[in-house]
């Protein structure tokens, strides 16, 4: 704590926000997302007397069908992320190297896959795929095809944007040079520019391989039975077999193959991005006839990927039993409309609303104090220590999936001295660990980003420390953490992974209720599946829009925020 506080402003913070800032986001992270991980992970060394045993490792690893699932995992992730990043390069170039008429709106089209849950995008691929849908004569129902195009989907826009965000600031000095030596333009890119931009391949190859081998409701609702991955595996030995000490190995493995990609992803990014030359005062050129290639490279993604299935989707939530109709809207409100649900999905959306709410507050809040603690400039090594060790430490819930999470609050928080089982506050608690580590990231490059000479000019002008944090940082944070806000709601809004594991059966959320509803093979439950999957993508792709807009405004007056760069 003493290393911590001195790594805090040079005019020092009073000591008892000090210890809040320090402690309750610690102690938040310690119940909640470090004592249910450690918990899991002795499940998978300890027998019931405490002892070590690895009889229990052993044995699942030596499974033909565990090392079948984690091959299955491992490579469509890989396919997944090689697909991504490759489709991402001319949206990149087009989208942040070029300006154009409806080049806002395509970027806006193109940000949108990032903020939809999964059960949403999963149920709009399988409106497409399955036999009666328009693509079912392809026979990629419940293929390994269908999962890689839906991670596809998800994670084109995060390729685009990391990509994107450092292409738009590399030295162009080069590839000019090049040129004029006489090298063409394809050789100058492969050549050239294509290798400095390793350090944004490999950081968006990283958080894409991260999110594939996690993906969870995607898989279940496009793979079926057909199709197990790791997370998918650890759900059915959970649910269906109760083998608990089988799934915490699995988990064990799952975080042994997380932490290595995420390693990995880090050596190559640190490797090449030591030696690259930014600047930030280069604009975007206006289209060229050269650049037409790679704009018809960027709409068929777009139109193809992006808005057909969400499309499509909203047209066959309009329909039941190949007539149109309101009625997939109707039932939605009557909680006898289904066997499959003792509740309206109405009634379950109000409760996916205020655990959302709730678990938006409680990321906002703990993540709010990690960044600002992080964001000071440290006097000492060890104080500079101190804050590399916390940022890092909050990073941790990135690297595990929410499936874990999930799984580690089921099998951690069930006996004293904190027993949450049945209570309310349990799914809230997990969706705000798994949204923690993207709100410190949203806020604290902004929060870094403040010329500290604003701070020494309120100093001398007699503000105290208490002041100046307020004062100063205050206007940037509040816009920042507005963003925040909005993905932690979204993200919270559409969470399945851990909520699977903790929703109740009379309670479900709304993403728990429409996989309930998509299982099943009457006409009845397929619409309002449909019609809740819209439901749920207009609730989260509003709040967002709303953000983006308050955002877009400030920013006529003040420093942009990014969004995902950093992450």
């Amino acid at each position: 704590m003493a290393d911590l506080r001195r790594a805090l402003p040079d005019r020092a913070l009073p000591l008892a926000l000090t210890v809040v800032a320090v402690g309750v986001p610690v102690i938040f992270l310690a119940i909640f997302f470090l004592a249910p991980t450690a918990n899991l992970v002795g499940r998978g060394f300890l027998d019931s007397a405490g002892s070590l045993d690895l009889s229990g490792f052993m044995q699942v690893l030596g499974r033909p069908r565990t090392w079948r699932v984690v091959w299955q995992t491992v490579w469509m992730a890989a396919a997944a992320t090689v697909l991504s990043v490759a489709i991402s390069l001319p949206s990149a170039w087009i989208l942040y190297r070029r300006v154009f008429p409806l080049r806002g709106a395509i970027r806006g089209i193109v940000a949108v896959p990032f903020v939809l849950p999964s059960v949403v995008v999963g149920v709009a691929f399988r409106s497409l795929f399955i036999e009666s849908g328009p693509l079912g004569s392809w026979g990629l129902d419940g293929t390994h095809t269908a999962i890689i195009i839906g991670m596809v989907f998800f994670n084109y826009s995060l390729a685009v944007r990391t990509i994107g965000n450092m292409w738009v600031r590399l030295d162009p000095k080069m590839e000019e040079a090049a040129a004029a030596l006489g090298a063409g333009p394809l050789r100058v890119f492969f050549t050239v520019t294509l290798p400095r931009l390793m350090p944004a391949f490999a950081s968006a190859a990283a958080v894409i391989f991260l999110f594939c081998a996690t993906s969870f409701g995607l898989v279940l609702i496009l793979g079926g039975t057909r199709t197990q991955t790791v997370e998918t595996e650890i759900y059915f030995l959970t649910s269906s077999l109760l083998d608990l000490r089988s799934a915490s190995v699995l988990s064990i493995v799952q975080l042994i193959v997380i932490a290595l990609a995420l390693w990995m992803g880090s050596l190559a990014r640190g490797a090449g991005a030591a030696t690259q030359k930014m600047r930030t005062d280069l604009a975007p050129q206006p289209l060229k006839r050269a650049d037409i290639p790679a704009l018809v490279a960027t709409l068929m993604p777009v139109l193809v990927l992006l808005v057909a299935p969400m499309g499509m989707l909203v047209w066959r939530s309009l329909h039941r039993s190949g007539q149109i109709t309101l009625a997939n809207y109707q039932d939605l409100f009557n909680a006898d409309a289904t066997k499959f649900l003792q509740t309206s999905v109405v009634s379950s959306t109000v409760r996916s609303v205020e655990i959302a709410l709730i678990a938006m507050v409680t990321a906002v809040v703990i993540g709010g104090l990690v960044a600002i603690v992080i964001t000071r400039r440290p006097r000492t090594r060890a104080g500079k220590g101190a804050l590399k060790f916390l940022d890092g430490l909050f990073m941790l819930p990135l690297g595990v999936s929410a499936v874990t999470v999930g799984f580690g609050f089921l099998i951690t928080l069930n006996r004293p001295p904190l027993d949450l089982r049945g209570s309310f506050w349990l799914i809230p608690m997990a969706q705000a660990m798994v949204a923690i580590p993207l709100v410190v990231r949203v806020v604290s490059p902004v929060l870094a980003s403040i010329d500290p000479r604003q701070k020494e000019v309120a100093g001398v002008l007699g503000a105290g420390p208490l002041r100046t944090l307020f004062a100063v940082e205050g206007p940037y944070a509040v816009r920042s953490l507005s963003i925040a806000a909005a993905f932690a709601f979204s993200m919270s809004l559409g969470e399945f992974g851990a909520t699977s594991f903790l929703a109740r059966p009379a309670n479900p959320t709304l993403p728990v209720a429409i996989y309930r509803l998509i299982s099943q093979p009457g006409a009845t439950e397929q619409g309002m599946a449909l019609a809740a999957s819209v439901l749920l993508a207009v609730l989260a792709g509003s709040v967002m829009a709303i953000v983006e807009a308050a955002a877009d405004r400030s920013s006529r007056t003040s420093t942009s925020v990014k969004l995902v760069e950093g992450m």
